[in-house]
């Protein structure tokens, strides 16, 4: 069988590789990935949150992709490509027994083609969501990084009305051109009156929805609209049905998510709108392939059902591997009488406190970074660490000094961790908890308000949990500190939580100078 030849292979492989980074489960993982392409059974593996990051577990899925006899599709973000094509690839090559042609492209080449294909996943969801054209159905495809693929689902399905498409509509409809351009000058007037917010974009509120009305019926004769517009009426429709006096208290399925980005200095805005629920549009896809799914910390639970649920996954094998390697165990400090962050007095306490952390590391040797999710928060933090520590402070750049201080938000390391050096320590103001002033956020939690759901269970604090695993996979790596300075994680009932997702830890509840300098060495807890 396949899992025995990959499993004979990739352990001669393995073994052949002096000074390899081992990880225990490469051979358990190319076994699942080698059945689940020989049944035909979609899978479902959480790696951890240390090995994602590293990105070691790709060996072993690569090798069950190349010793396959039929063909293969690997979904993956460009970076991991070329990864996979100048490394992973040729390394095993050399020792499988395999031949296997390699392409990489936006679609399949052929259909006389048998080999390995590398795709975006913009491009196989584009694809999919178009009916699957570019793909052949029946063909194995293993998808890496799907922490992401929500957002990846979500980036493909929202549709946009921008600033150029009113001249567009006004072009169209010489006609309607007043009612269009009255409507425009309403909609400006209404979106302007939003407070600010850090995302400078909001929901649509029962007045906008009022105004977009008046020019749906000024239009709906009209037989040739631009093709923006034409998809826009038809899910404005459907927002109107759901919300008229006449519908049902529970319709059948949610509206689509109706929301507007504003761009003060110009004076302008665009609209968006997207699905509220992806399964039922994605069920459909999975259907017509077997798909292993690769993810990091998805959930803390081996099945994860919430995952499954918001994504149509029903029949699935799951797994995931343990990350208990004390090997990778981090220095956790708490503070206990930290004030909660929603009141006045955290922010003093919060700064003070960064700046007696980061002056105690300050002859430790190895990248600060403080995880800042408030935007205003974050500039002050970096004002008044770089008039103490100079040039070493930086925000959000990648070109550090060895020693350098990283003033950070949550996007940023996200995306750049991978090309920093490991921090030896890494400060978190707050828990990065979805903000609900996120149009996106709030939208989701009033669905979950309207089924009587427990939103913040079932949707904010596991979206919390695999953020914050993600962002101290490095520590890990250094076996550095981390400082959580948010005071929930001990006085909130799901503080536990919090705290089995960080693990495996060592709890350290004061501050000393010999902390720092044993980072990275053994610690006992």
């Amino acid at each position: 069988m396949i899992e025995a030849e990959v499993h004979l292979s990739l352990h001669n492989f393995l073994r052949s590789q002096a000074g390899f980074p081992s990880w225990p489960h490469h051979l358990t993982m190319a076994r699942l990935v080698a059945r689940a392409l020989r049944l035909g059974r979609s899978a479902l593996i959480q790696v951890g949150a240390v090995c994602g990051y590293q990105g070691r577990y790709r060996t072993s899925f690569v090798a069950s992709a190349l010793m396959w006899h039929g063909p293969v599709i690997i979904v993956a973000q460009e970076a991991v490509q070329q990864l996979l094509l100048r490394v992973e690839i040729p390394r095993l090559q050399q020792w499988l027994p395999a031949n296997k042609s390699i392409r990489t492209g936006d679609a399949w080449p052929d259909a006389e083609f048998q080999g390995l294909l590398l795709t975006s996943p913009e491009a196989w969801l584009r694809g999919q969501l178009a009916g699957g054209s570019r793909f052949p159905q029946g063909i194995p495809t293993i998808i890496d990084g799907v922490d992401d693929l929500e957002d990846w689902v979500r980036h493909q399905l929202t549709q946009d009305i921008q600033p150029d498409d009113w001249d567009q509509l006004m072009l169209a409809c010489p006609n309607q051109a007043e009612a269009i351009r009255e409507a425009r000058i309403q909609l400006t007037h209404e979106l302007f009156q939003h407070p600010a917010n850090p995302y400078q974009c909001y929901l649509i509120s029962q007045p906008e929805i009022e105004i977009l009305g008046h020019l749906y019926a000024a239009l709906e004769t009209v037989q040739t609209l631009p093709e923006p517009w034409k998809k826009f009426w038809q899910q404005f429709q459907t927002l109107n049905e759901n919300l008229s006096p006449s519908s049902p208290s529970s319709p059948p399925s949610p509206p689509p998510l109706f929301w507007a980005t504003i761009a003060h200095r110009q004076g302008l805005f665009s609209l968006h709108y997207a699905p509220m629920e992806l399964g039922e549009i994605l069920s459909p896809i999975w259907q017509r392939q077997p798909v292993v799914l690769i993810g990091s910390a998805i959930e803390p639970e081996t099945e994860a059902p919430l995952f499954r649920q918001r994504l149509g996954l029903d029949d699935l094998t799951c797994l995931k591997f343990s990350s208990e390697n004390q090997a990778e165990a981090i220095q956790l400090y708490v503070p206990y009488k930290l004030p909660l962050p929603n009141t006045p007095e955290f922010q003093a306490a919060f700064i003070h406190k960064v700046r007696t952390l980061v002056c105690l590391s300050a002859t430790a040797p190895g990248l600060t970074v403080v995880l800042v999710g408030d935007v205003p928060l974050k500039s002050q933090v970096a004002t008044i660490l770089a008039s103490e520590f100079g040039s070493r402070v930086q925000v959000e750049k990648t070109c550090l000094d060895e020693n350098g201080i990283l003033i950070s938000g949550w996007e940023f390391w996200r995306e750049h961790q991978r090309v920093l050096p490991a921090p030896h320590l890494l400060i978190i103001a707050t828990l990065p908890l979805p903000s609900l002033e996120n149009p996106l956020v709030a939208g989701r939690v009033a669905l979950y308000k309207r089924s009587h759901q427990d939103w913040f269970r079932l949707y904010l604090l596991p979206a919390a949990l695999n953020e914050l695993q993600r962002a101290i996979a490095p520590v890990r790596e250094s076996q550095g500190i981390v400082a959580l300075l948010d005071s929930r994680v001990v006085n909130r009932s799901y503080g536990a939580q919090i705290l089995a997702a960080l693990s495996p830890l060592a709890r350290i509840n004061y501050l000393d100078p010999s902390l720092f300098s044993n980072t990275g060495e053994e610690n006992s807890a």
